[in-house]
């Protein structure tokens, strides 16, 4: 089999790092191109055209499911394996929906990561064991009536970023562990929360926690 040409687009520099140690010393699988936002990954994707492109969903200016779908349009033979932390079904559901053939969790071990770029470069669509099970339980429900109709998502109107923040929030969390866990400024954290705020007419805290909740976040 020819190289498997990868693009990884990711806006952390230590986990791209990461996956440059990883794939320098994989057979037969070569990192063509970094991108460090949406946008970026869009024009790479067309300029270097790829085999894979690991795709993290929180990423700046676009993130990776308008990515997804942007790159699958001007190319849709692209093989999208979507590398998150998101484990909520309404980031697995959207990236399904958006074309992406697999979906590995950024805690996964390695060999996880490399089975799945290498059964996506020949054709198929693979996702991580405890994403699969998740699918699997999904429509098995659907079967028995459980759910009769496909989920909508959760607050469809926040980013993924935001998504994350709400449901840090959901668990208790204040700020300072907020910004620890997903590696961002107070700052950051506190427009966040207020543009959370805003799009789920809440006035505070407390309330973004019951509609979190409510909607099954934990």
């Amino acid at each position: 089999m020819d190289t498997i040409r990868l693009l990884v687009a990711d806006d952390h520099a230590l986990f791209r790092e990461g996956l440059q140690a990883l794939f320098s010393t994989t057979p037969g699988i070569e990192i063509v191109g970094e991108a460090a936002s949406g946008e970026e990954a869009v024009a790479l994707a067309e300029e270097l055209l790829p085999d894979i492109i690991l795709m993290d969903i929180n990423m700046p200016d676009v993130d990776g499911i308008q990515a997804t779908r942007q790159v699958l349009r001007s190319n849709p033979t692209v093989g999208v394996i979507m590398v998150t932390m998101l484990e909520e079904d309404a980031a697995l559901f959207s990236a399904m929906r958006a074309g992406a053939r697999g979906y590995v969790l950024k805690g996964a071990h390695h060999e996880e990561l490399l089975q799945t770029v290498r059964a996506v470069a020949n054709g198929q669509v693979l996702f991580g064991p405890s994403t699969a099970s998740r699918i699997v339980g999904f429509f098995q429900d659907i079967e028995t009536d459980l759910k009769p109709t496909l989920p909508k998502e959760t607050f469809p109107e926040l980013t993924p970023r935001e998504m994350e923040v709400l449901h840090l929030i959901a668990q208790g969390a204040n700020n300072n562990r907020i910004a620890a866990e997903l590696v961002i400024t107070d700052k950051t954290v506190r427009n966040h929360i207020t543009s959370i705020f805003g799009k789920l007419q809440v006035a505070d805290r407390a309330q973004a926690i019951v509609k979190a909740r409510d909607a099954g976040l934990r």
